[in-house]
């Protein structure tokens, strides 16, 4: 008969306790810590094994997922468990910068561990379903040897053994999310003023962004290119509607600090010339220089 697979879950809150319910609804042999011990009953009561401190946890498996708060607590929650790293692969599911996530490496690296740095795009209610997922970077080997017990939790996707790389892509993300999202909170007060409930305008906002997440593969394509000609939507146009846009949002008495940098560039790519290129070609005026530490050919 196999053994079970064995995990240790450090921390268990929003995320840490529906992760560790994952892992034991999947079968997995779950070692369970947190800074407040009576978090851990609930979880014992489905099977899962408390560890009195984190270096227990730590020493009891091979793969050790760390869903705490920032790079603070991971660090101090590590730190008196240097001594059992030897062997285990570390994921650190942490909010983390990506000087942070290299330095974590480091430091698990020189006890012996293998370090994964890892970004969840999920809410608690979308752990192990399609509908979250999650990004790593770091230990190639140790992703590979682990992906099954990380797909427990979300879709897994790699992105490299730099171990910052995980954090660089989820920024890249909620910067896109803010975006929209900041784009409907300006919509909800602008309406207001015209009396439309935002309850009422979210269904048709929605139904939008579906339609302009399908135009991304479009931009992508040539924003990656650098071919801007004959764009579906082009800098002419949309410098029009923004304009428009803002002088309705100041008309009513609704900020405009939301759209007034994307105004500015669109401004700034039509006297360069190019009004008649893509959307997409705002793209020019926000990419990284061949001096950035960002730049890669």
């Amino acid at each position: 008969m196999s053994e079970r697979p064995r995990v240790s879950v450090l921390g268990l809150g929003r995320m840490g306790t529906p992760i560790a319910v994952a892992f034991l609804d999947a079968g997995y042999e779950t070692v369970v810590w947190n800074r407040s011990p009576g978090k851990t009953c609930g979880l014992a009561a489905r099977g899962a094994i408390p560890a009195g401190t984190a270096a227990e946890a730590v020493a009891a498996t091979s793969l050790v997922v760390a869903p705490l708060l920032d790079y603070a607590a991971v660090r101090e929650t590590l730190g008196p468990a240097g001594s059992v790293l030897r062997g285990r692969t570390v994921v650190n599911l942490a909010n983390t910068t990506p000087d942070q996530a290299r330095d974590l490496a480091a430091w698990i690296g020189g006890h012996g561990g293998d370090y994964l740095d890892g970004a969840m795009m999920a809410l608690p209610e979308t752990v192990a379903t399609d509908a979250g997922f999650f990004l790593y970077s770091g230990a190639e080997e140790a992703f590979t040897a682990h992906r099954a017990a990380l797909e427990v939790m979300a879709p897994a996707h790699y992105f490299g053994d730099d171990p910052g790389s995980a954090e660089v892509h989820d920024l890249a993300l909620l910067g896109t999310g803010y975006g929209a999202l900041a784009g409907f909170l300006h919509a909800a007060a602008l309406l207001r003023s015209a009396g439309t409930d935002p309850e009422v305008f979210a269904p048709l906002a929605a139904r939008w962004l579906r339609g302009m997440a399908d135009f991304l593969p479009e931009l992508a394509r040539e924003a990656g290119a650098g071919q801007y000609a004959n764009g579906a939507s082009t800098v002419d146009l949309n410098r029009a509607a923004v304009d428009s846009l803002i002088g309705l949002s100041r008309a009513g008495g609704i900020a405009t600090d939301i759209h007034e940098p994307l105004q500015r560039l669109l401004h700034r790519r039509a006297a360069d010339g190019h009004g008649a290129d893509s959307f997409s070609s705002v793209f020019e005026l926000l990419g990284p220089k061949p001096n950035s530490p960002l730049y890669e050919k």
